[in-house]
């Protein structure tokens, strides 16, 4: 039976990274660690004495060695080394991988085995509903203190690490993906709208007002207002009342009754039929070739987006701006630190892992890795509304993705979610590349879905 979870977990992860397995960062809908697509930030290091209590072994005089498997970018090494300075009887060691195949497959070998999972394992969000279906194979952070830290955090990450009543949390909060409205002004502004956010945000403020706009753009100017259709679903998808296409109750199929689900899936068919979405894909030469140039005012991503526009946009640096999403806001990445239970020192790696995940440390890890913070209490602090991004303008980005993250709300996505993502995806591409009916592709999809529920 043990073998059993992890031979059906490993296929879904292959089924899953199929689907996210392309371009900047992937583009798993509620996942990717955003690869090179980070927000980048400089400037001084925000504070922090880089300790953490100096317990050790017990006395027999050699230091507990704590291994962490880490993923992607960031700035963990640098900061384990600070940590081992100020902490010689607890020693972290960084193992870090770059692809989220190797990395989250590796961990399902170990865990498969009974042997060689890490003390620390960092966990992008795209794989946590899978995981916390077998909790029992990761330590309960809540026993080991996080309870206290709770309030510390934004509440509808913390809940994408818990179970449905809460009594069993996987991981602390890393970094987090919330999406809001990049934008050109001076495309706006040429066509007749406001090009300060604000007062851009304001005349987008409603999915009617969005949807207006759009068509007006196209109408005067013959080109797409929205940049692609992937991103255009995602936006209102995600603004789903706490669940998608399962439920989190007992995992039932509620795509059907799930009226924002229809509601992205139209509008996102009405945009196609149009013409105010562009037809190019998601990590495409076109779409690169888009946001180079004029081929869209407006793409409705998430904070780590901005690495991926500033490596491939580079002629059009300094004239996006970031507004706020109508009607609310998603979030698409970030991560968590969790501790299997093999480890066999979870106190001394709770410790460590509750000093990374600080707020000095958050802080750093977003001026140094451009890893957007999962503490609100950071995005009023003078070091991060200090950052003006010359790629934007000089706009204050960090403020703007936090007031976006702010308007998150909790979200289920359960296990099965980035497969049927897939079919509802492709749906739309057939409307858009085949002019295919889009209520023969919906029922399609929708029935595609349904037999994924009951294998």
């Amino acid at each position: 039976m043990k073998k059993a979870w992890i031979i059906a977990l490993g296929l879904m992860l292959v089924v899953a990274l199929a689907a996210c397995g392309g371009g900047n960062g992937g583009n798993s809908d509620n996942g990717g660690n955003g690869g090179t697509g980070r927000t980048s930030a400089s400037g001084g290091a925000g504070g922090g004495n880089g300790g953490g209590s100096n317990s050790g072994d017990g006395g027999s005089g050699e230091p507990i060695v704590l291994t962490f498997w880490t993923l992607g970018n960031n700035n963990y090494e640098e900061l384990a080394e600070e940590w081992n300075k100020a902490n010689p009887n607890i020693q972290v060691t960084i193992q870090n991988t770059g692809d989220q195949t190797e990395h989250h497959n590796r961990l399902l070998t170990a865990l498969s085995a009974n042997s060689g999972a890490p003390d620390l394992f960092h966990l992008e969000i795209a794989f946590v509903d899978r995981f916390l279906e077998h909790e029992d194979k990761f330590h309960n952070l809540l026993d080991l203190g996080a309870g206290d830290l709770k309030d510390m955090y934004l509440d509808w990450k913390w809940k994408q690490v818990s179970n449905a009543d809460g009594t069993f949390l996987m991981g602390l909060p890393t970094d987090i993906g919330p999406t809001a409205v990049f934008y050109r002004p001076d495309l706006a502004e040429a066509a007749g709208l406001p090009s300060d956010p604000d007062a851009f945000s304001e005349a987008i403020s409603t999915w009617d007002k969005f949807v207006q706009v759009a068509r007006d753009y196209t109408a005067k100017t013959g080109k797409p207002f929205v940049d692609l259709t992937d991103l255009m679903y995602n936006a209102l998808r995600d603004q789903s009342d706490g669940e998608i296409y399962f439920s989190r109750a007992d995992g039932s199929l509620i795509i059907e009754s799930n009226a924002q689900v229809k509601k992205a899936f139209d509008i996102t068919v009405q945009g196609i039929q149009e013409g105010w979405i562009a037809k190019s894909e998601i990590w495409s030469a076109e779409w690169y070739n888009d946001m180079n140039t004029d081929g869209f005012v407006v793409s409705l991503s998430p904070a780590w987006m901005v690495g991926v526009f500033k490596g491939n946009a580079p002629d059009t640096a300094g004239k996006w701006r970031i507004a706020q999403m109508p009607e609310g806001a998603g979030n698409w990445g970030g991560a968590f630190v969790t501790l299997p239970k093999e480890g066999k020192h979870p106190k001394e790696a709770f410790q460590f892992a509750s000093w990374l995940l600080n707020k000095e440390q958050q802080l750093k890890s977003f001026q140094v890795g451009g890893l957007f913070p999962s503490i609100p209490e950071l995005y009023s602090h003078p070091d991060f509304i200090s950052y003006k991004d010359d790629y934007f303008g000089g706009q204050a980005t960090g403020v703007a993705f936090g007031k976006a993250a702010e308007r998150v709300k909790p979200m289920y996505y359960g296990p099965l979610h980035d497969t049927a993502d897939g079919h509802v995806k492709k749906a739309l591409r057939n409307v858009l590349e085949l002019k295919a009916d889009p209520e023969t592709e919906w029922k399609n999809a929708v029935d595609e879905i349904k037999k994924l529920a009951a294998r």
